[in-house]
């Protein structure tokens, strides 16, 4: 996947200056303009482009990151498991990540900061075939559920499990890689987990089989914030500037974007051509209302569900006790923009 790192410029202000002439001809207002420039800005993507990131790509092509002074590149990742890494060392400026991993990687030293929750609440998701009659975690006791092979989505399915008497120990799990709609469409699998129902259920349907969609927090599990918006400790403190300048452009890109959902994904496809419309367009009209918090405020984050959340991951052995979730999210970028 191509990178490309793009020159970033940031227009500070004008000062005249006044040139004398002869006679009794006023002097005539020279303008210099006074540049400063900022490091090399990139965005690196969690996955392929796909109309959750609508809001980034509006931002750029509608020049929300030039009135900044911003010049951003957004590109998908190398490796998806390396995101935090390239952000935390300063390979990548910012990066779209998960709320677990946020919190994983601080716990392993990853000076890593989430500064906008992208996505308001859970995409993963349990889904199954319409006609199966599994329609509640209950119903999954003695099936087989194909999963990605990521360790959190097992204590997740537990969890769902659990709220209705039933756990882990009761299903059979079988890796699938990210194979899970062709799993559950070709019946090698009874379930899957780890899907997005804002994605992979629209690609079922399209291929002609509807789906029963559980959602997380519906079952038992915390309320957590599916995607967020991260960039390292060192940014915050040497260049709070240049983070909130992103913040702000990246939030009018995402109203936009939530006025009009599908003109946002018509735009992602002009501008990414590989995105698939047919997923995309119904997609967005499920996504749009999870950009904004429940106060209708683009990238908040709650410190009760960061540390509720956290405390479901140390039940469940993901952190470690005591580990302290305060300073792994920064509401001051978001909060200075309203």
């Amino acid at each position: 996947m191509n990178k490309f790192i793009a020159a970033l410029l940031l227009a500070l202000g004008l000062l005249p200056v006044l040139a004398a002439c002869g006679g009794s001809t006023a002097p005539t207002p020279q303008i210099e303009t006074k540049v400063t420039s900022f490091p090399p800005v990139s965005v690196v993507l969690d996955w392929f482009p796909w109309s959750n990131h609508a809001g980034l790509f509006i931002a750029k092509d509608r020049g929300y990151f030039a009135a900044e002074g911003l010049d951003v590149d957004i590109h998908p990742p190398a490796d998806p498991a390396t995101i935090l890494q390239t952000v935390a060392t300063g390979r990548d400026d910012f990066g779209i990540n998960y709320q677990t991993g946020v919190l994983i990687a601080r716990q392993e030293g990853v000076p890593v900061v989430s500064i906008a929750a992208l996505v308001q609440h859970p995409l993963n998701s349990v889904m199954t075939l319409k006609g199966s009659g599994i329609t509640e975690p209950k119903d999954l006791a003695g099936k087989t559920v194909g999963w990605p092979g990521i360790p959190d989505n097992e204590p997740l399915l537990d969890t769902m499990l659990k709220s209705q008497g039933k756990s882990l120990s009761d299903v059979e799990l079988v890796n699938v890689g990210f194979d899970l709609v062709p799993a559950l469409i070709g019946k090698k699998v009874d379930a899957i987990v780890g899907a997005y129902w804002v994605h992979e259920s629209i690609s079922a349907i399209n291929q002609g089989f509807p789906v029963n969609i559980m959602r997380m927090e519906q079952h038992g599990v915390p309320d957590f914030y599916e995607l967020v918006l991260v960039t390292n400790e060192e940014k915050i403190k040497e260049n709070p500037e240049l983070v909130q300048r992103f913040v702000r452009a990246a939030s009018r890109g995402y109203q936009d974007a939530i006025a009009d959902p599908q003109g946002a994904v018509e735009l992602l496809k002009r501008v990414r051509p590989e995105v698939d419309l047919a997923i995309e367009s119904p997609g967005v009209d499920m996504l749009a209302p999870l950009w904004n918090s429940d106060q209708g405020v683009f990238g908040w984050q709650d410190e009760a569900r960061w540390v509720e959340f956290a405390a479901w991951m140390q039940e469940n052995g993901l952190l470690n006790p005591g580990s302290d979730v305060s300073s792994a999210f920064d509401n001051s970028f978001v909060a200075a923009g309203q």
